[in-house]
């Protein structure tokens, strides 16, 4: 049965009595009768053979599993629109897995991330904490949101917003431009903030208020989907260099299941594919 030899066999014995110190089988007429000290030592090789059995069995058990649950906590920007198209692919094609998902801003996705109180965070720019690898990163230009019916709408390019801001007047975030995330020119932000009599808290707002009263804003393309979605806005691309950036961030590749190391796959790229949307609509401005 085990294609090997009789002496192979009584050689194997042999061996396993002088490492074991007594003998496991006594000499009856032609053949071997296990000792009683043989008998034991077969009921404690059984069962370690019993418990390889075992775990060969949950081997396969995580091997084949499709389940688990993945925590998300993402910046306004990235929640309704993008995050929740990834969410539903993988919710559609995997019935087993579970997600709890919030939104917050970046500092406080950060500490969320590194206390490990969720898998994923998604933020706005790059995570430099201790105890926080980013998974994938990637950057989009800003965009100039405007209203449906505004002159600017109708027209094709991009948009220079040295020169709208002499007429327009903007939106601003608590009363500033995020400069440092956007790249943006000192002089631009003064510039735009002196023609701003509207300051939001977040861009969705932002978003809402360009619709209801007619001021322009310098968006993320995220966000500007969302406010275009929402409806009455539209946005165009803009002839300064100003940069967002969008990071998948975890404690380590180590700390992720195969489920949620496949969905920042399957969302990094999501991402990159709108990114070069976003993109190829400022070249052709």
């Amino acid at each position: 049965m085990m294609h090997i030899s009789q002496p192979s066999v009584s050689r194997l014995i042999a061996d396993l009595e002088r490492s074991a110190g007594f003998p496991l089988f006594a000499r009856v007429g032609r053949g071997l009768t296990p000792t009683v000290e043989g008998q034991q030592f077969y009921k404690g090789v059984e069962g370690m053979f019993v418990g390889i059995d075992r775990l060969q069995e949950l081997a396969k058990s995580i091997r084949t599993s499709q389940g688990g649950t993945i925590s998300i906590s993402t910046i306004q920007s990235i929640a309704l629109i993008e995050l929740p198209a990834a969410v539903g692919r993988v919710y559609r094609e995997n019935p087993e897995i579970r997600f709890t998902i919030n939104s917050r801003n970046t500092p406080a996705i950060l500490d969320a991330v590194q206390m490990r109180q969720v898998d994923l965070g998604i933020v706005g720019r790059e995570a430099n904490h201790e105890g926080v690898e980013t998974m994938f990163q990637t950057s989009a230009p800003y965009v100039c949101l405007l209203p449906e019916d505004h002159p600017l709408a109708q027209e094709g390019g991009t948009i220079d917003l040295e020169e709208v801001a002499l007429t327009e007047t903007f939106v601003t975030f608590g009363g500033t431009y995020p400069d440092t995330m956007m790249s943006m020119d000192p002089g631009l932000s003064q510039q735009l903030q002196s023609r701003s009599r509207l300051s939001a808290a977040n861009m969705p707002l932002a978003g809402a208020l360009v619709r209801e009263t007619g001021a322009l804003a310098v968006a993320d393309p995220f966000s500007a989907e969302q406010a275009v979605r929402m409806g009455g806005v539209v946005f165009r691309p803009v002839v300064q260099n100003l940069t967002y950036f969008v990071s998948i961030i975890a404690a380590g590749p180590e700390q992720l299941s195969r489920q949620a190391l496949s969905f920042v796959d399957l969302f990094a790229s999501q991402l990159t594919a709108r990114v070069e949307f976003v993109n190829a609509l400022r070249m052709r401005g």
